[in-house]
């Protein structure tokens, strides 16, 4: 039997208990049909980057899958089906990797620090960046500095100014 990962983003208003009986109703398609399930990670609420079906957030979860490759095409037939799935990736791997995954990984070391990245460094806007040393600005810089003379512009008419 293949070895699969297998997440799936459910809307964000659904109720923590009801992302857990989906999980519950797609681990029975999958036994069912000769595979079995073993970790499961919810990664929570998250953000999406872009608008999924008039979503902003969506729960995420992921499933270490085994199983013969009918069992996977009918839990993924089942989720396309579904209003409550927004989207779903399944990937083929060789090996199921031991402890948490990455995103839980990220997880526990935000909350060993205490919060977010730089938060603790205090607010920074937009225009707080580094620019480095500029030196100091001449009226020369401004007009154009020692591009030599200037030539008359000419009208629309055709003749100079």
């Amino acid at each position: 039997m293949a070895l699969y990962e297998h997440v799936f983003l459910a809307r964000q208003d659904l109720s923590q208990q009801q992302v857990d009986a989906l999980v519950e109703q797609y681990k029975g398609v999958i036994s069912a049909n000769g595979g079995s399930v073993g970790r499961i990670e919810n990664w929570g609420l998250k953000s999406l980057t872009y608008r999924v079906k008039k979503n902003r957030k969506a729960y995420y979860t992921l499933m270490d899958i085994t199983c013969p490759p009918a069992a996977l095409n009918e839990m993924e037939r089942q989720m396309g089906l579904s209003e409550d799935v927004l989207r779903f990736l399944t990937v083929r791997v060789e090996a199921h990797e031991e402890g948490a995954s990455a995103m839980m990984q990220k997880r526990e070391e935000r909350s060993e620090r205490g919060g977010f990245g730089d938060r603790d460094r205090g607010p920074r806007s937009f225009g707080d960046r580094d620019r480095g040393d500029r030196g100091p600005r001449s009226f020369g810089d401004r007009d154009g500095g020692d591009r030599g003379p200037r030539r008359p512009r000419e009208s629309s008419e055709g003749g100079a100014e």
